[in-house]
């Protein structure tokens, strides 16, 4: 017989922590740590900002950092424990090895031998004496073959949530493969959820839908400019990249600035097409009325939706398959009573009810999106009721102290499950 572990230690694999634009990750182990769940975290890479939210200090848990690539200095680090753990559980070595060779002639990618090294660094180093009885990842790609490979050279079993890009931009068989063996999934929006049960690996793997939601008591101010006059002050938050459909919203702003309405637009965020969205900024003439402040803190950011008097984003699905599911800052938006304009895609709808919370335009239409802008600036009455609605549905459906509880419940009973079943070997 095993001897007891008590408490339970849910093991945490991330890509990377602490990150700035994955602050619901940082928010929900907080929580999950607050509700009394012990947590340890296994990131894949370090931090790349030089500094993290507020939230981040609270979270209590340790955080060991895996080897990142296979071509580095900790190479031979990682080499030794696998070979030891391969020496100490020959068998079950062996099938993991044949599950990446498996994968490897799916895809033909490189990254399936360093998620299984990486795994059995995790195994052989990361799990000692941690009281670690599951593994939960955030993100169905690399992350979760971390976790899976990591349940087959230690024998314990392993969950994940999926998000978004690592959902629609996976090999479907790869994911599928993943969730027949998980022992849960969760997933942040109903439009999500349906789509995993529709890759059907099985029918037996239950998958949640819980939405992140935001903090209630850190976004619960109000836009100072309830009745705004011009120049009109417009923002947007969003990682610079292809999905978050920034060419909408900046080409409806142009079409504002040719109809002679006065306003001055604020951009948050950076990314990997840093370069050509300032470019398009430029050609399209927007230069001297926005203000590019790349990634800023929770407090900034909170001090610019207040004295906002709209917020746009024009989501789409990019070229690869990637999409949003629903993006924080819109809920972060209606929470601190600044109208949405945003588009149909994903699950937006979920929160964006138009004519209700807030306006929806087709992606890639920025006519449709001047005209929604302007309507959500000038119409008064509309504008009362779709900042009151927002309000109410986010302290509805989205405060994340009260979502969170769910998930500590699929948690706790997998950790008790699991410590049960120890006891019995």
């Amino acid at each position: 017989m095993l001897p007891p572990v008590d408490p339970p230690v849910l093991g945490m694999i991330l890509k990377g922590f602490p990150r700035i634009s994955e602050t619901f990750i940082s928010n929900e182990i907080r929580l999950i740590e607050q509700h009394g769940i012990p947590v340890h975290i296994f990131s894949m890479r370090q931090p790349r900002e030089s500094f993290c939210h507020p939230s981040v200090k609270k979270i209590r848990a340790r955080v060991d950092y895996l080897p990142e690539t296979i071509i580095s200095r900790r190479l031979p680090q990682m080499l030794k424990h696998n070979l030891h753990l391969a020496a100490r559980q020959p068998a079950r070595y062996a099938r993991a090895l044949g599950i990446a060779a498996r994968r490897y002639r799916r895809t033909r990618k490189s990254a399936t031998l360093k998620h299984l090294l990486q795994a059995g660094y995790l195994v052989n180093y990361g799990l000692a004496n941690r009281g670690i009885v599951h593994l939960h990842a955030h993100f169905a790609h690399s992350p979760t073959s971390v976790a899976m490979f990591s349940s087959w050279l230690s024998g314990l079993p392993f969950s994940f949530t999926a998000h978004a890009k690592d959902i629609y931009t996976s090999n479907a068989r790869q994911l599928r493969e993943k969730l027949s063996m998980a022992a849960f999934a969760v997933t942040c929006t109903e439009y999500n959820r349906r789509h995993l049960i529709g890759l059907g690996p099985n029918g037996h793997t239950p998958i949640h839908r819980i939405y992140h939601g935001i903090d209630l008591s850190l976004f619960n101010g109000r836009a100072t400019r309830t009745a705004p006059t011009p120049p009109y002050r417009i923002l947007s938050i969003a990682r610079l990249t292809a999905k978050k459909g920034l060419p909408t919203v900046f080409k409806a702003l142009a079409r504002l600035q040719q109809q002679g309405i006065a306003f001055e637009y604020t951009l948050i965020g950076d990314g990997d097409d840093r370069d050509k969205t300032l470019d398009l900024i430029q050609t399209l003439g927007l230069s001297e009325r926005t203000r590019w402040l790349g990634t800023l803190p929770h407090d900034v950011v909170r001090e610019h939706y207040r004295q906002s008097d709209i917020f746009a984003l024009g989501c789409e699905v990019a070229a690869n398959g990637d999409r949003d599911g629903i993006p924080n800052v819109l809920v972060e938006s209606l929470a601190m009573g600044v109208p949405v304009v945003a588009t149909r895609v994903s699950a937006i709808p979920e929160i964006i009810a138009h004519g209700e919370t807030g306006l929806l335009v087709e992606p890639g239409r920025p006519d449709q999106m001047a005209d929604a802008i302007r309507q959500g600036l000038e119409d008064q009455d509309l504008r009362g009721n779709l900042i009151a609605a927002g309000r109410r549905r986010v302290q509805a459906g989205f405060d994340n102290g009260k979502l969170v509880e769910e998930l500590v419940q699929i948690h706790r009973n997998q950790l008790q499950a699991v410590s049960s079943s120890r006891r019995e070997v």
